[in-house]
């Protein structure tokens, strides 16, 4: 069974493009620098204008996780990502056009990165079984 992580950007906690990136913590990048919990998969969710920070972040893990695909997906947030209906709204609309495959692939849900609104609205999808999925927490 493939494992899949599901994400979204931390535009402050995975921060950086430098080289002195690597001497920071980045919750994203860390998760794949775990021998002994592989994933198959990081499904990436960001929004467009954080473009330069994806592809460096989605970059670093593969860089850490050379086995480890990384897909990304643009959302919209909005011009408030504390705003609990639009970030509810555009999350969800996403986790019903996912083509999930809980026969095949296991599903985990990082709620370390995004504002607390986001976090939240990951745990209240994942809750309500919109995403098939086990809550993760990098620390």
């Amino acid at each position: 069974m493939k494992r899949v992580v599901i994400g979204i950007l931390g535009v402050k906690l995975d921060g950086g493009t430098a080289p002195a990136r690597w001497t920071i913590w980045r919750p994203t990048v860390s998760l794949f620098q775990h021998e002994e919990l592989l994933f198959d998969r990081l499904e990436l969710l960001t929004e467009p204008q954080f473009h330069i920070l994806r592809d460096q972040v989605s970059e670093d893990v593969r860089l850490v996780s050379p086995e480890t695909t990384v897909k990304t997906h643009q959302l919209d947030f909005g011009k408030d990502p504390w705003d609990l209906a639009r970030v509810y709204g555009a999350l969800h609309d996403w986790a019903r056009a996912y083509p999930f495959d809980p026969e095949r692939e296991e599903y985990y849900v990082h709620i370390t990165t995004g504002t607390h609104i986001a976090q939240i609205c990951l745990f209240l999808l994942v809750e309500a079984g919109f995403i098939p999925g086990k809550l993760v927490q990098a620390s």
